[in-house]
């Protein structure tokens, strides 16, 4: 009995290691089916992964691509800058590293010796050095010092239409301006370089470099003039500094396709040095009042700020009455110096009043009665109906970031006095690039805009890639009312309020404007005046906004001067013929 029961407990033990030994060689296959597997199939895989775990990627940063004026001038370029670094495992002599890079670089060296002996796989010693300095580190040939190759965007012409062009930060992207619209364009692709790592993720020495290069942005020619911008400049700053003013805007444009030949907003500022304010500040600033304040400096007002565009916005009133045909050059009106809508009386800037006059001196006289009886005679849905035709409900679509919109009164809560003060250019707020674009489409044929900059992008090996387009302008009044405007604001000039915008030899359109700031308690003004030339087929036209200038104020004693001392200078520049003078041209 003892011997049965023995002989069955070993029975049944060598059948219990025997299907423990065979789930042990079925394992023992299956391991090796997958080994077989693994290094059959998928060995391209995870070479790839051991190869990834073993590489660094450095970035070699792409050069950014010009901007060029209309001349072909660059005045948007780059520097070449360097990256200066240390590999903590390449460097065999630690104390010549520090000695060498705090005397070159003039650093402190508690600052170095922490990165040159931190255990890492790469330390940045500093960015941004110039490329003579990265040179002279190079050709000590450092052990384990890198110097890598930037660029930094540089600006030949300092502050020249700087809230124009905008700038990059410290990434070589675009911040504000131009450079921020056509970041696509500029900003190229970049390369890198392949290096192999240890396990501790640490460059190795004399390992192979593979580089993928980079691809340099294109270039972008603009339709701005640098002479034309020049000069403009200077004429702004001229009349800022004689008339106290808090700042001046000058634009300058082809009217018959918008290209912007000139934008002025002074005080400008460093381009190649943004973050430095462009005013003296007498006490220390907060870093949130700083910020506000370069903020501000940045701010284009061309674009960005609105204003009361005062008596240069009945260009827009007689172009819609002309057009509706509520009124004729010969058309009678009288100016006792006022005029009452409803419970309002609204002054004319001339006390005593203008008298009888035709519509022709009226606007020769910029004479808010007869304008507000054009309003009047159109009433409120029909001027409103030629406010939207003009295109001023809408923006301009310039290129460039940031444009406000018009601010106006909805058409159900405009009233006749509402009507009143919007046809002589009050109670409401535009952009002076809107003002000169709807200017520049009456005066023009006809034909709606689009204010712009950017005229065509070119690769960087000079291979032509492509012109930028803007919308068709669709037609906002008739060609005869065209031609009648322009004779109109030619007789302003002429004979009228805006005689000081007169250039002997060449015939000037134009009109004038001195709006009031509000609060209008604080006898703020701001003086402007849109002029131009030639008047029978206009190849140019220019706005100037002068804000709060200091004793007379008027703009066409102030504003229209400064529009005659540029087109004098920049009308035989465009290649614009200067007539004989004549004694009927000098009257």
């Amino acid at each position: 009995m003892e011997y049965g029961n023995r002989s069955a407990f070993l029975t049944h033990h060598r059948r219990r290691i025997a299907v423990l030994f065979g789930l042990l060689c079925l394992g023992m296959v299956g391991l090796a089916g997958r080994l077989v597997f693994l290094m059959m199939y998928r060995a391209d895989h995870y070479s790839e992964m051991a190869e990834e775990l073993h590489q660094r990627e450095r970035a070699i940063k792409a050069a950014r691509g010009r901007i060029l004026d209309a001349n072909g001038t660059v005045i948007a370029a780059n520097r070449t800058v360097c990256t200066i670094s240390v590999i903590h495992n390449q460097v065999t002599e630690p104390d010549v590293v520090i000695h060498s890079l705090c005397e070159i670089l003039g650093m402190e060296e508690a600052g170095v010796r922490k990165k040159v002996e931190k255990r890492s796989s790469r330390e940045i010693i500093r960015t941004n050095v110039d490329k003579e300095t990265g040179d002279r580190i190079r050709e000590l040939h450092l052990a384990g010092v890198k110097v890598d190759e930037d660029y930094k965007r540089y600006y030949p012409f300092d502050s020249l239409a700087s809230k124009v062009l905008g700038f990059t930060g410290g990434d070589n992207q675009g911040i504000i301006g131009l450079e921020v619209t056509y970041e696509s364009v500029l900003k190229g692709k970049n390369g890198t370089i392949l290096t192999m790592a240890d396990a501790a993720g640490v460059e190795l020495e004399n390992a192979f470099e593979e580089r993928i290069e980079p691809v340099a942005g294109a270039d972008l020619y603009l339709s701005l003039d640098v002479n034309i911008q020049q000069y403009a400049e200077q004429a702004a700053r001229t009349v800022m500094e004689r008339k106290g003013a808090k700042r001046v805007s000058v634009i300058v444009m082809d009217p018959q396709n918008g290209e912007i030949m000139a934008m002025v907003n002074v005080p400008e500022f460093n381009l190649n040095d943004p973050f430095t304010l462009n005013t003296e500040e007498s006490t220390a600033l907060s870093a949130k009042e700083k910020q506000e304040r370069l903020n501000q400096m940045w701010r284009n007002p061309a674009i960005n700020d609105t204003y009361e565009p005062g008596s240069t916005f009945k260009i827009i009133t007689a172009a819609a009455g002309l057009e509706a045909g509520v009124v004729s050059l010969t058309d009678q009106f009288s100016c006792p110096g006022f005029r009452v809508v409803e419970d309002r009386k609204i002054r004319c800037h001339k006390v005593g009043g203008h008298g009888s006059e035709t519509f022709l001196q009226g606007a020769m006289n910029s004479c808010n009665p007869v304008f507000i009886d054009v309003g009047q005679r159109l009433g409120i849905d029909r001027y409103c109906q030629y406010f939207e035709q003009f295109g001023l409900r809408e923006k301009t679509g310039i290129d460039l970031p940031g444009e406000a919109g018009t601010i106006m009164h909805k058409k159900e809560n405009m009233g006749l006095v509402e009507l009143a003060t919007v046809s002589f250019g009050q109670s409401f707020q535009i952009t002076p690039i809107q003002l000169i674009t709807t200017a520049a489409s009456i005066v023009n044929g006809g034909t709606r805009i689009t204010p712009h900059f950017g005229v065509k992008a070119v690769a960087a090996d000079g291979s032509f890639l492509h012109r930028f387009s803007y919308p068709e302008g669709k037609r906002i009044l008739s060609e005869e009312t065209s031609k009648t405007m322009r004779y109109v604001l030619e007789q302003v000039v002429a004979e009228g309020s805006g005689k000081k915008a007169a250039v002997a030899g060449f015939r000037i359109g134009g009109k004038t404007a001195t709006s009031e700031k509000l609060p209008r308690s604080l006898k703020k003004y701001i003086s402007s005046f849109v002029g131009f030339a030639p008047a029978d087929d206009p190849r140019v036209i220019a706005l100037i906004t002068i804000d709060e200038p200091q004793g007379i104020y008027y703009g066409g004693t102030i504003a229209a001067p400064v529009i005659a001392d540029i087109f004098q200078n920049i009308l035989p520049y465009l290649g614009i013929r200067q007539e004989p003078v004549t004694e009927k041209t000098q009257r």
